[in-house]
């Protein structure tokens, strides 16, 4: 082998290794951002579950108002 083709060999090794490293840097931020997202839709989630909840017991609220003033009146 010659000294050139090692030397090629070397640097393509190295930037095969570059490529790859950074590959993973990439693959790992996105998984970051892909557990934040989550996270926010989980707590989104358990927001609207507590308004759906809110709301029944409102609506059952207003109805009891309403039975109240038909026994008044």
């Amino acid at each position: 082998m010659t000294n050139e083709f090692i030397f090629l060999l070397i640097i393509n090794i190295i930037s095969a290794g570059i490529a790859i490293g950074s590959y993973a840097k990439s693959i790992k931020y996105i998984e970051e951002h892909i557990n934040r997202l989550e996270e926010q839709q989980y707590k989104y989630n358990s927001l609207l579950e507590r308004i759906v909840a809110v709301e029944q017991s409102t609506k059952s609220a207003h109805h009891r108002i309403d039975s109240l003033e038909n026994i008044q009146h």
